[in-house]
């Protein structure tokens, strides 16, 4: 066992794991964008109708660097997905209202 955790390490391989919970997601239908001048913050909420108040789900804060590597890899998978089923096609999006405050939204 450690000869083989030596070995996956000496290859520069991960061993990444997912517990249960986490592996069954969190819908969104919104996200909220931040930044500072040191990292980006991207809140995940789902807005259902008739629902006046909605939470936010799940918060991931990253750096600027990761943050642009998620964009690049999110749109190399875009790509790869309108090529295998066709073009998404995108929806007129909802106003927000102003006091929402929110420097991006996706």
């Amino acid at each position: 066992m450690a000869d083989e955790k030596k070995k996956n390490q000496k290859q520069g391989q991960l061993n990444i794991e997912i517990d249960e919970n986490v592996a069954q997601g969190i819908y969104s239908n919104l996200a909220i964008i931040n930044h500072s001048q040191t990292e980006f913050v991207l809140d995940f909420v789902s807005i259902m109708p008739g629902v006046p108040k909605n939470k936010v789900k799940s918060r991931i804060v990253l750096t600027p660097q990761h943050a642009k590597r998620l964009m690049r890899a999110l749109g190399d998978n875009i790509q790869r997905f309108e090529k295998a089923h066709g073009k998404i096609k995108e929806q007129e999006q909802p106003q927000m209202p102003m006091n929402f405050g929110p420097t991006g939204e996706a």
